[in-house]
């Protein structure tokens, strides 16, 4: 019975840890990603981006190579460096994160989006180490503060990294159903054609390091820049 009960507590945690991964990951939650397109939607008013096609070769070259691939080792970094108590590490990867913003409208995008995300997550109180209340108080780079948080409450890199990256390729699809526009089910079949780029880049992510960090996402850049004249808009990036 005790073998039991103690497993049940174990199986409970880890589907509270879960749950918990799974909103703050949500569309519902409060911290605007509906609003930006991170060039996307300067790509499809170019008529760069007109197909189901189009919107899965610039998703692929995202994961591969662009400002997803660095974002999804910032999250695991940032995981780990909590989780170890390391504040030179998580202070090192926030500097590096904010640096490597494309566009003013990046930079906005993802300290504005990591606010929002750190004081949402208030909703679940949790005792805070001094130099990490100090970290938070700090500009902050989006998918640093995921990571942050993650590490915080005892959430393994690996699912936060799949989760977070799965959230990202599924907001800029919607994008796409928006713009292109696609249907809903042509949006749904791309999200799982590109399951297995992002497992590949969630278990390469695992394991990054500051020295792997690096992009050549030139296409998606200079469509983040043309985004701040584009005369007419729905997003903020």
């Amino acid at each position: 019975m005790a073998i039991t009960t103690s497993g049940t507590t174990i199986i409970m945690a880890e589907t509270a840890v879960l749950v918990r991964l799974l909103t703050w990951l949500s569309p519902a939650f409060p911290i605007g990603g509906f609003a930006y397109s991170q060039g996307l939607e300067t790509a499809i008013a170019e008529h760069r981006i007109a197909t189901i096609g189009d919107v899965k070769a610039w998703l692929e070259g995202q994961l591969h190579a662009g400002a997803i691939r660095n974002d999804a080792a910032f999250v695991g970094i940032a995981a780990r460096a909590v989780a170890k108590g390391d504040a030179d590490s998580l202070q090192m990867v926030n500097d590096l994160a904010l640096a490597l913003q494309s566009s003013a409208e990046r930079d906005k995008e993802t300290r504005e989006q990591a606010q929002s995300f750190l004081e949402a997550a208030n909703a679940w109180p949790v005792e805070v180490s001094d130099w990490l209340a100090v970290a938070f108080e700090n500009p902050m780079a989006l998918p640093v503060a995921i990571g942050a948080m993650a590490g915080l409450h005892g959430i393994e890199a690996p699912s936060v990294i799949a989760g977070f990256v799965n959230a990202y390729v599924g907001q800029q699809i919607s994008v796409a159903i928006r713009l292109v526009p696609l249907g809903q089910t042509e949006g749904v079949t791309l999200q799982a054609q590109l399951e297995p780029n992002i497992a590949e880049l969630a278990d390469w992510a695992a394991g990054a390091q500051i020295d792997d960090i690096g992009s050549f996402g030139l296409g998606t850049d200079i469509a983040s820049l043309r985004h701040e004249d584009l005369p007419v808009r729905i997003f903020r990036s």
